[in-house]
């Protein structure tokens, strides 16, 4: 399956870098002009969700990253296909699991993400964590349709001790 990609953020967003964070954050979101810098740190975990219905996510991950790549992505939950989805839709993993399938990013290649998007002319809206700056919300719409947004929500943001 493909990434869900062609995304990433705001050019005025936090700055990322490749060491070491220190305890989860708490803060209320902010945006990236009032967000204090981002240091990705070399291992963490978090909870990935994509979709932007927060009530039926097309999926949610528990997501492991060390040395700044994904070595675990488990699927936890999402909203299942649906019954009148056409057979030429890709509905998910060949095992039995129901909903979606993607490459899950590290926090830095959802910002990538969004970058990318931005240069491409996309509307994206970046909320970061206000305490450590990490990426809290991602909404990127590259079409001319507003129902055409791609939204990823992290949560259960944990550094590695």
């Amino acid at each position: 399956m493909a990434f869900v990609g062609g995304c990433t953020s705001h050019s005025d967003s936090p700055t990322w870098n490749g060491s070491a964070s220190s305890a989860p954050a708490t803060a209320a979101p902010v945006t990236a002009e009032s967000a204090p810098p981002f240091t990705e740190p070399a291992s963490y975990t978090y909870t990935l969700t994509h979709g932007c219905n927060d009530a039926s996510p097309q999926g949610k991950y528990k997501v492991t990253v060390q040395s700044g790549a994904v070595t675990g992505a488990q699927r936890i939950g999402g909203a299942a296909p649906s019954a009148s989805a056409s057979s030429d839709v890709d509905l998910g993993p060949i095992e039995g699991q129901e909903g979606e399938e993607i490459d899950v990013p590290t926090l830095a290649e959802l910002r990538d993400m969004a970058q990318t998007a931005t240069d491409d002319g996309g509307q994206v809206t970046t909320t970061y964590d206000g305490k450590d700056g990490h990426p809290v919300k991602v909404v990127i719409n590259v079409t001319d349709d507003s129902t055409g947004a791609e939204c990823w929500t992290v949560a259960d943001y944990a550094p590695a001790s």
